[in-house]
């Protein structure tokens, strides 16, 4: 088995104190992604730098307390990357990588952007150069004779039973139709598989996102905007994935519950 876990951790020293530790240290995955980390190396809490039993690498954001993705394996990576050569994004703490055996894994953390502000066109920026990368990624994996999956905070929810109020969206970054259009190229041409889509593709939901604000997360009216995207091959052996949403609101970490997918895979099959 292979199993893979992906969290926005919105702050991992807030996270941290609230039970992200203890999360981290009980879970069963193989790889855990997290992103918005917000946190330069010397101020991530030293049992989540380079935990024992675990490899580790951090794309720190160059603005302090800005973005950040990391990225942990239990097996040693043979190669570890940070970012996607686009020279924009190198050091905004977006996107780190590693080889394992028989498969790349990857931790995504996509521009949320704002309808009518330079953080929308900068979020459309990284998509233009994004999707070619995954692309170039699945081919060069796939010569490697190696899977790829990249899971992450993609902020975009890709169909209306991916969020529960799509009619009041439908002109908000994270639902703009070009958006959701360049997220069926990533589950079309790009020939990457909606892990989550896949066991379960009439939703809706389940949701992963819920904003403090209100009752959103009482009324579960929350949004699916993490995913875990591989390659058919890894995909198609995917037997579960599982939101591990909080017992209750005072008991969340994160504005983001964990996705966790367990593959009946491994580099020998």
């Amino acid at each position: 088995m292979f199993t893979v876990s992906t969290v926005n951790v919105n702050g991992i020293r807030a996270a941290a104190k609230k039970g992200f530790t203890e999360w981290f240290a009980g879970t069963q995955a193989d790889v855990v992604a997290c992103q918005e980390v917000r946190a330069d190396l010397d101020a991530i809490p030293k049992a989540l730098v380079g935990p024992e039993g675990w490899h580790a690498a951090h794309a720190v954001c160059e603005v302090k307390g800005r973005n950040g993705a990391s990225l942990y394996s239990r097996s040693e990576p043979e190669a570890t990357r940070i970012g996607f050569g686009e020279a924009e994004f190198e050091a905004s703490g977006r996107y780190v990588e590693m080889e394992l055996p028989g498969v790349v894994v990857a931790s995504l953390y996509l521009p949320s952007g704002e309808v009518g502000t330079p953080r929308q066109d900068e979020k459309e920026r990284f998509l233009d150069a994004f999707l070619p990368y995954l692309v170039e990624l699945r081919e060069k994996a796939a010569a490697d004779g190696r899977e790829v999956v990249v899971m992450g905070d993609w902020n975009i929810a890709h169909a209306e039973i991916d969020l529960k109020n799509w009619k009041g969206n439908k002109k908000n970054s994270g639902f703009l139709p070009e958006e959701r259009e360049w997220m069926g190229r990533v589950f079309g041409e790009a020939g990457y598989v909606d892990v989550q889509r896949r066991l379960d593709p009439d939703g809706p939901g389940p949701y992963t996102w819920w904003s403090y604000r209100g009752k959103a997360f009482d009324n579960d009216a929350g949004w699916r905007i993490d995913y875990v995207a591989g390659t058919p091959g890894l995909a198609e052996t995917c037997t579960s994935v599982v939101v591990e949403r909080a017992p209750s609101y005072d008991q969340r970490w994160s504005d983001h519950a964990p996705v966790t997918a367990t593959f009946d895979w491994s580099p020998s099959v």
